[in-house]
């Protein structure tokens, strides 16, 4: 290896522009990382040669697009027409979508290397996979982008895509010490990507860059790049400690209250919000029970045996006996959140709240509690988790930073100046 895996997509890209790395190079080290570490148990799906050639196919035409030759991960939930897509069951073993899903199809537009399809969970949910943690392998990196977080925390790719219905983008690289951004909801094409809830699932990026993120949202919408702007002035932030404050560990807690103390003596206007109502999680939980349970009628009817009891007993049953009534209550109370929020967005550029519990907890039987990023899923908010230290156990922990919807540009501003002052 050259130690072009360690590059950022950034890095990279400005490297195969100027020509002093190739696609290939870039991809051969990236795919011996993964062969060195195979233990983490990143991928699903991997053909070496596939992927080599894609990236031959990208030198030979001159390296175009904005990506000209970056390799991506992409989660076994998101449709690939040379890859299977399995989500991460075995009803769809061997499964061969007959077309890219739109995040695909824009990566290979941008000059784009699909590098191979990383481990999910069971149907993006809570039942876990293989991978383990790349820093250490007794605990979880987290889920549903289980294979995404660590292969990217791994130096085994520089971005990779994910989703989020609860916490699956954000927790799991707040485990794994990388930056996870789930976009505003609507903004991102879901076309291709296996439905869980069509109120809630939302695309998502994990990468070690924050300009990695201006890149791939450029690829992902088709716009002209937006380079982030580090001179804006210091952010107004709201520190939001959400009404789940109490279940955050210890450590978690003072990370916030020290990372709040920071930010104000670097110049930021720091106050208290409390936009969420106290039965926000149980909102979420009813429209996510409501909404999966029918999006998978065919999995629990036609296959219900072959579903994990976690899913089949835990979420599509009390899905499926749900009222109606209860679930547009659901919905009804997550309109009026979102327009507190918009309230609140008068007077804040950016929310500071915590990205999960704490560290990534021991052992592979749970992917983790996503209470801390269900509340802003289900609000349509843009937000990112930065690494921000280590716990106790010297596994990584990260903060949660929340922009206005449809305002992610200006949320990666504040996420800029807020990672330059961390200390």
């Amino acid at each position: 290896m050259s130690g072009a895996e360690r590059l950022s997509a950034s890095e990279a890209v400005a490297r195969l522009e100027a020509g002093t790395l190739s696609a290939e190079q870039l991809v051969h080290d990236c795919l011996d990382r993964i062969a060195a570490r195979s233990a983490v148990k990143a991928w699903v799906w991997l053909d070496r040669e596939l992927a080599l050639a894609q990236a031959r196919a990208r030198d030979r035409d001159g390296r175009p697009g904005l990506l000209k030759g970056v390799p991506v991960g992409v989660k076994d939930v998101i449709d690939t027409y040379d890859m299977p897509t399995q989500h991460g069951s075995p009803i769809y073993a061997g499964n061969r979508p007959f077309a890219d899903a739109a995040c695909v199809a824009l990566t290979r537009i941008a000059g784009g290397v699909v590098l191979g399809k990383t481990v999910t969970t069971e149907f993006a949910n809570r039942h876990p996979r293989e991978t383990v943690h790349p820093h250490n392998p007794a605990h979880t990196p987290g889920g549903s982008s289980s294979g995404s977080a660590a292969a990217v925390a791994d130096f085994q790719v520089p971005v990779a895509f994910g989703t989020q219905t609860g916490g699956s983008t954000i927790r799991p690289a707040a485990f794994c010490g990388v930056i996870g951004y789930k976009p505003s909801f609507g903004e991102m094409s879901r076309v291709g990507i296996k439905m869980q809830c069509h109120n809630l699932d939302t695309l998502g990026i994990i990468c070690r860059s924050l300009d990695d993120l201006t890149l791939l949202r450029a690829v992902l919408l088709r716009q002209p790049r937006q380079a982030i702007d580090r001179t804006a002035n210091a952010p107004r932030i709201g520190f939001c400690r959400t009404p789940a404050w109490d279940q955050a560990s210890a450590e978690t807690q003072a990370l916030l209250e020290r990372t709040a103390a920071r930010l104000a003596a670097a110049g930021a206007t720091v106050a208290e919000v409390a936009p969420a109502p106290p039965d926000i999680l149980d909102q979420h939980r009813r429209i996510f029970e409501f909404e999966a349970a029918r999006n998978y009628a065919y999995e629990y009817e036609a296959h219900g045996e072959k579903l994990s009891a976690a899913l089949r007993d835990g979420l599509l049953k009390p899905g499926r006996a749900l009222p109606l009534a209860a679930y547009i209550a659901a919905i009804e109370a997550a309109e009026a959140f979102r327009a507190r929020l918009d309230e609140v967005f008068d007077e804040c550029d950016v929310l500071l709240a915590p990205s999960a519990v704490g560290e990534a907890p021991e052992g592979l039987a749970s992917t983790g509690d996503a209470r801390f990023n269900a509340i802003w899923t289900l609000a349509w908010t843009p937000c990112l988790t930065l690494p921000a230290g280590t716990g106790g156990k010297g596994l990584p922990l990260g903060i949660q930073l929340v922009g206005a919807r449809l305002r992610d540009e200006a949320l990666l501003d504040a996420a800029a100046w807020v990672e330059a002052h961390l200390g």
